[in-house]
């Protein structure tokens, strides 16, 4: 059985104590026991191996039997995310994130049902971050995905002009993304779209930005699950799965 994965701040020192809400799931929930194996990361790489000396009432004191850094894979996988309806924006970041997406980009697209506005962005986005943080433990990812803020068309724009490959998937294209050739270091920036698809307006704005329209396959898949789909095809090409 893999060692649980928690995240810690400080990771410095022959022993550890691993406090907070952290400590708490670990010590109250995992029930964690002297003896047993414990990792910890601070998310951007780092990771110190742990055995647990102690269990508290809400933490744990480790002892650490070593530390490594992980590097951050490439080339980097950035997913425009078109806002899902309901709850299916949290189910695309955790799949994704599972699946080792570097970057989720929330999108405000056009034919978006879902639209974040006034209180709910900060929730909404706070829903994001929370799925892709505890997604990320149990994936035993080091390198935990960053949910950036939501982006409209524009932004979205200026992100695929610095990318080193654009995508934006579309039902229409001629070209299969299994064909395309793909860049050994640098972002690739996927867009998918909402249940809606991506506008006429947005597939030309994209393309004058550099970005070509990909086929995924014969089937129309959900917004929530094309994301994650695309992204295994792209993984497994450039070797980092």
């Amino acid at each position: 059985m893999t060692a649980p994965v928690f995240l810690a701040e400080a990771l410095d020192g022959p022993g550890l104590t691993l406090d907070g809400p952290e400590g708490r799931h670990a010590a109250s929930v995992r029930r964690l026991r002297a003896g047993e194996r414990v990792d910890l990361t601070d998310g951007a790489g780092t990771v110190a191996e742990c055995v647990v000396r102690e269990t508290l009432k809400d933490a744990l004191r480790l002892d650490v039997l070593r530390r490594y850094r992980v590097e951050a894979p490439a080339p980097r996988l950035v997913v425009v995310q078109g806002l899902p309806k309901g709850d299916r924006g949290e189910l695309a970041v955790e799949m994704m994130t599972e699946a080792g997406v570097d970057v989720i980009v929330p999108w405000a697209a056009a034919r978006s049902i879902t639209q974040w506005k006034g209180d709910k962005v900060a929730k909404a986005l706070g829903r994001w971050r929370a799925t892709a943080r505890e997604a990320g433990k149990q994936a035993r990812r080091f390198h935990l995905p960053e949910v950036t803020d939501l982006a409209t068309t524009a932004q979205v724009e200026r992100l695929l002009t610095g990318a080193a490959l654009g995508l934006v998937l579309h039902e229409e294209a001629a070209e299969p993304l299994s064909k395309v050739t793909l860049p050994v270091s640098g972002d690739i920036v996927m867009v998918v779209g909402p249940e809606g698809g991506v506008s006429e307006d947005e597939l030309a704005r994209f393309g004058a930005a550099g970005a070509a329209p990909v086929l995924l396959g014969p089937t129309v898949l959900r917004t929530s699950t094309a994301g994650v789909a695309a992204a295994a095809v792209l993984l497994s090409r450039t070797g980092r799965w």
